[in-house]
């Protein structure tokens, strides 16, 4: 009797092994791979930037690249017409496409929607 409960839990330990190897594995493949993945999107796109191009900084700032200091791994930018700013290239948040300007821009030109809005909409 003994010797049946001590291979019956000797199977066992390995069924209790194999869960959390498991489990490691499966958080692998969903959390630690993608986030690898994203981060090193995200290092190509700094390298990428070059001046001239319109960027989104992680402060939510938006500016247009003026000048790359490879030396100091620091970029330039103009943030609004003769104001500039000096910042680390990892401060760059994502690059603006014509698709993201879309803030900006009326494409129904239908002003007579945001006069019925009132004022305080409007801002």
């Amino acid at each position: 009797m003994v010797q049946f409960l001590a291979q019956s839990s000797g199977g066992g330990s390995y069924v209790g092994l194999l869960i959390p190897v498991l489990l490691l594995g499966v958080f692998y493949f969903l959390l630690i791979r993608p986030q690898q993945r994203r981060a090193k999107e995200q290092q190509a796109l700094i390298r990428s930037v070059e001046e001239g191009d319109e960027i989104v900084m992680t402060s939510g700032i938006i500016g247009t690249i003026v000048e790359i200091d490879d030396d100091d791994d620091t970029l330039t930018v103009e943030i609004a017409p003769g104001t500039q700013v000096r910042i680390l290239r990892a401060g760059v948040g994502r690059l603006l496409t014509t698709d993201d300007e879309d803030y900006d821009e009326d494409e129904d030109g239908d002003e007579a929607s945001d006069e019925q809005q009132g004022p305080i909409q409007q801002l």
